[in-house]
């Protein structure tokens, strides 16, 4: 089972190593997804909201809103900024019962950046994947 809780922020970057639009200074109100995947518990839940917003809050949102991205990381893509929250809260939200499935950044209404469980280590391995 799935559990999805939705979080927006306003933020400022550009992308030093990209030449386009996008290597201007501008902004977004980003929308990040974090998605959990579990069984619910004795109490019949797989992680309360509450606990799960607050740890998205104070760990991300908090960090995010209202900066400039580029003072956190050198080149901050909807990608590096959804392994940026991955790493944040991946171990601060997991349980016997759950894991963290996917963070997905929401740049514009249209446009986002999904990253599941299973691209975190071929991403770590520098895009490569074992045969």
């Amino acid at each position: 089972m799935l559990l999805r809780k939705e979080f927006t922020f306003d933020a400022a970057h550009n992308l030093v190593r990209y030449h386009g639009k996008c290597e201007a200074l501008h902004g977004h109100t980003y929308r990040l997804a974090v998605v959990l995947e579990g069984a619910p518990d004795g109490e019949g839940m797989i992680l309360d909201f509450t606990e799960l917003s607050r740890t998205v809050k104070e760990r991300v949102v908090s960090r995010l809103d209202h900066s400039y991205i580029n003072d956190i990381l050198e080149q901050p893509t909807a990608e590096n900024i959804a392994l940026w929250v991955w790493d944040r809260i991946e171990k601060e939200v997991l349980r016997p019962n759950c894991a963290l499935f996917s963070v997905e950044v929401w740049e514009t209404r249209t446009s986002c950046a999904v990253l599941r469980a299973e691209d975190v280590g071929i991403l770590r391995s520098g895009g490569r994947t074992e045969n």
